[in-house]
């Protein structure tokens, strides 16, 4: 496996073997992420109580894993940290695979947790170490690309398996396979941090490691902030509060409340409803290079308004579509999938280098703790807010309010960029 980078400043094979592995698991992920509460409830007989005892101890296990795992990757072992949560959820998957009652289920929730937990704590500084300065916003944008698309083909796999086949004998095996498809990404993490413990990082890829450098590690111990003097910042504390808006009024809204509006508000069948969802993604995938390189000519704050100014025309775009029909509606929708995409690439062109420039080498574990505790906080709230906020008001004021949503985060982040001058 090649270095941080190759001459001409590119991403090395280590960097573009990470990402495939990234988009094995997230496929392997997205086979059974959508049908986990219903296996649990009802294959597996545990009703509503036994799924949501999974989740909550998933919940409870990522915050607590973060949290711990953020200092220990701060301590140069951010890919022993990423090694360990993927394995963390390798038994997780293959666990619930095999699960047949209450504790097995709450074990493989646990570990789920742990996983992710740890995941998000060390990715950032694996990506960072691995990738020379000059192409961090494309590879941050390319990881973002990775999961998203993995997701939505390990989703069609999975549904088309259940489909041909029986759910009851089909749905213990795709679990299995989700377990089976992570071990590459837990492989190449473990092989990162290998090779980072046998030499020391090179010239602008990165800091000193300290388990090769132990003058590097007394002084990191020295340098590295607590939680709570990175939130005194004000721009870490902005980005954390920007990170929960960015997966409360954007990420989960067109996970759980667009498909509502178009299902339900528009008479759009499921069909018509995964076209849309379909659209977003290939629209990911097509755009993600040029949009990030245009990206790359504004500074990362006025990146970062960017998202929040193109989902409030996303919104609009659909609200206009709720008074149309045809052809016109089609437009607006594809519109809507098309501006939602891009914003999605400006979150992740700038998010992550802002994280990055904010908490500082020695503190870049426990800021990327933080932002996964603000992620988390997000997505618990906003299904629940913008389910109840559009069933309150109808379709077009359901649109409405979801652009109001991406508005408060446009606020925030002109008001991050205020504060980094």
């Amino acid at each position: 496996m090649s270095g941080a980078g190759q001459p001409d400043g590119r991403p090395g094979t280590g960097f573009h073997g990470l990402m495939a592995a990234l988009l094995a698991s997230s496929a392997g992920i997205g086979l059974v992420f959508p049908l986990t509460s219903i296996y649990i409830s009802d294959q597996l007989g545990l009703g509503g109580t036994g799924a949501g005892s999974y989740f909550v101890a998933m919940a409870a296990a990522g915050c607590a894993a973060a949290v711990l795992g953020g200092p220990r990757a701060d301590r140069g072992s951010a890919a022993a940290v990423g090694a360990v949560g993927t394995t963390s959820l390798v038994l997780s998957y293959a666990l619930l695979g095999a699960a047949g009652g209450s504790l097995p289920v709450t074990a493989s929730g646990l570990l789920a947790g742990v996983g992710y937990g740890l995941q998000y704590a060390a990715i950032t500084g694996v990506v960072t170490a691995l990738v020379p300065a000059a192409s961090q916003r494309r590879a941050f944008v390319l990881r973002h690309v990775m999961t998203n698309a993995g997701m939505g083909l390990g989703a069609t796999g999975g549904g088309l398996l259940l489909a041909a086949g029986r759910p009851a004998g089909t749905l213990p095996w795709l679990y299995e396979t989700a377990a089976a498809a992570s071990v590459p990404l837990a492989v190449l993490f473990l092989l990162v941090h290998r090779r980072r413990r046998a030499a020391p990082a090179a010239p602008g890829h990165g800091v000193a490691d300290p388990e090769t450098d132990p003058e590097a590690d007394q002084q990191d111990q020295q340098d590295q902030p607590g939680y709570r003097t990175l939130l005194r910042s004000r721009p870490i504390a902005l980005l954390m509060l920007a990170q929960a808006l960015f997966a409360t009024a954007g990420f989960t809204q067109i996970e759980a409340t667009v498909p509502l509006l178009l299902h339900h508000g528009m008479g759009i069948g499921l069909a018509g409803v995964s076209a849309v969802t379909a659209g977003n993604a290939l629209v990911l995938l097509l755009l993600q290079h040029p949009v990030a390189r245009r990206l790359e000519a504004l500074a990362e704050e006025a990146a970062l308004i960017t998202a929040p100014l193109l989902w409030c025309a996303a919104f609009g775009a659909g609200a206009l579509a709720t008074a149309t029909d045809g052809t016109a509606r089609t437009a607006l929708l594809a519109a809507f999938a098309a501006l939602f995409a891009i914003g999605e690439i400006a979150y992740s062109s700038a998010f992550f280098p802002l994280l990055v420039r904010f908490s500082g080498p020695a503190s870049l574990g426990r800021g990327s703790a933080l932002s996964s505790l603000a992620w988390s906080t997000g997505t618990a709230v906003g299904p629940p807010l913008g389910i109840a906020v559009v069933t309150a008001t109808g379709t077009g004021t359901g649109w409405l309010a979801l652009a109001a949503g991406a508005a408060a985060v446009l606020a925030v982040t002109l008001l991050l960029r205020h504060a980094a001058r």
